[in-house]
């Protein structure tokens, strides 16, 4: 059994009424992968925007392995000292991350960042030496357009990640830089320019998939449509 555990912010949690991008990698594994795998995480909920709480199981189609560790406005700072547990609890064996453009909204700088995907990669080591991770870089969102100053800090922060990446990765324990979906556009992959809608959804969980098949053979190419 390969357990996946997704890792991530707003964009990975979703809100309630939404598949998310776990749904879709989940179909995708399910119908590709050669073996049983499982998503696992600590946590299962959406964001619920009426409550501002993480409270609602209102997924699109609830019928998935809906385990996770992602948490709206939570970012690399946030999921350090959570990573070690969780990962130890849940027996992960691959970490899908996809954290940062909250950090370097609110929290934390570039380079501040760069060093929180440091302790977040060391914690996760600690509780499993041959942990899988794959990383997706921060894709700049509707503020990067309107704020200079913070779109050179998110273009930074994926050089720097690219950098520690590079530099953690390990045969007994691979650390991957996904690409980021190269057509991804916010104006119509998104719903409100930072958060997903069904096409970014796809294009997301795509990243994720093909970037596990080529550089593992985990299951195939993504097929859905992701133009």
């Amino acid at each position: 059994m390969l357990r996946f555990m997704p890792v991530g912010d707003s964009m990975t949690i979703g809100s309630a009424g939404e598949h998310t991008w776990r749904y879709r990698l989940w179909q995708h594994l399910r119908d590709t992968y050669d073996g049983p795998f499982a998503l696992v995480g600590p946590r299962e909920t959406l964001y619920d925007k009426a409550t501002d709480a993480p409270t609602s199981y209102e997924y699109a189609d609830p019928a998935f392995p809906r385990a996770h560790l992602a948490g709206w406005g939570e970012g690399w700072g946030h999921m350090a000292p959570l990573i070690a547990d969780a990962v130890r609890e849940c027996r992960a064996d691959v970490l899908l991350v996809s954290l940062g453009l909250i950090d370097l909204g609110f929290y934390t700088n570039a380079e501040q960042t760069a060093a929180n995907v440091r302790a977040f990669v060391t914690a996760a080591r600690e509780a499993n030496a041959r942990l899988r991770m794959v990383v997706l870089p921060v894709i700049p969102n509707i503020r990067a357009e309107a704020d200079p100053p913070f779109a050179t800090q998110v273009s930074l922060f994926n050089e720097l990640l690219a950098k520690t990446v590079a530099d953690l990765d390990e045969p007994r324990s691979p650390l991957l830089l996904a690409s980021p979906p190269p057509t991804y556009d916010i104006h119509t992959d998104t719903y409100d320019g930072t958060h997903p809608n069904t096409h970014g959804e796809h294009k997301i969980a795509a990243t994720f998939a093909d970037a596990m098949h080529q550089a593992w053979g985990f299951g195939h190419p993504y097929a859905a449509a992701t133009s």
